[in-house]
C-alpha cells in the first residue's frame, strides 16, 4: 500500500489514522466534496468569463483594424485634394486669354 506522510495506513492504529485525517484536513489536502465542487464551478465560471472576454477583445481588434484602414484611405483622399489657393491658380492658368 502507498505511504502517506511516511506511514502506511495498515501499520497505524485507529488514533493514528484519525490524527492523519485531521492533519490532512488542516493542511488542505483533504476537503469536502461540496467545497471541491464549489471550487470547480468557480473555476469554470472564471474560464467562461475569460473566453467571452477574449472573444470581445478579438472583435475589438478587428474593428480597430478596419477603422484604421478607413482612416488611412480618408487621409489619402484629403491629401490628394487641391488646396483652395491652388484651385484658383489652376483655373486662371487653364482659362483661355481673350
Amino acid at each position: 500500500m502507498t505511504e502517506i506522510l511516511g506511514f502506511t495506513p495498515t501499520n497505524m492504529s485507529l488514533s493514528g489514522l484519525l490524527a492523519l485525517v485531521v492533519l490532512l484536513v488542516l493542511t488542505g489536502r483533504l476537503v469536502p466534496r461540496s467545497t471541491l465542487q464549489d471550487m470547480r464551478d468557480e473555476r469554470d465560471t472564471w474560464r467562461a468569463a475569460h473566453m467571452e472576454s477574449e472573444a470581445a477583445r478579438q472583435a475589438e481588434r478587428e474593428q480597430v483594424t478596419e477603422l484604421l484602414e478607413l482612416s488611412r484611405t480618408a487621409g489619402h483622399v484629403l491629401t490628394s485634394l487641391p488646396k483652395p489657393g491652388e484651385v484658383a491658380d489652376a483655373e486662371l492658368a487653364e482659362a483661355p486669354d481673350t
